[in-house]
């Protein structure tokens, strides 16, 4: 199993900035992808950006590219989600997420074993 325990979110004005992280533990050898999703209020679940454990190739929906970065920091077993330029849209509940699977897209989120418990991003106008 995996653990994982996300922090950072809170509220933010439009064109400000959050930072989110997400702690991993347990049996983090076997991650090959970590992910970050949101969900807004009556909307499914989205893909967000993604990044590979080892290699540290990132990917990026293309709502958030230039704006959001994803990170990590190997001996901390953390992920990070750098949030610039907020548009009130961010506003979500932000998960992260871990899979083993290292081959299909990414972004498939039925392809993620492991969820941590979501932090509240609330962007203002």
């Amino acid at each position: 199993q995996v653990q994982l325990v996300e922090s950072g979110g809170g509220l933010a004005q439009a064109g400000g900035s959050l930072r989110l992280s997400c702690a991993a533990s347990g049996r983090t050898f076997r991650v090959y992808y970590m992910g970050w999703f949101r969900q807004a209020p009556g909307k499914e679940r989205e893909f967000v950006a993604a990044i590979s454990w080892t290699a540290g190739s990132k990917y990026y929906a293309d709502s958030v590219k230039g704006r959001l970065t994803i990170s990590r920091d190997k001996a901390a077993n953390t992920v990070y989600l750098q949030m610039n330029s907020l548009q009130p849209e961010d506003t979500a509940v932000y998960y992260c997420a871990a899979t083993p699977r290292g081959s299909g897209w990414v972004g498939r989120r039925l392809d993620y074993d492991y969820w941590g418990q979501g932090t509240q991003v609330t962007v203002s106008s």
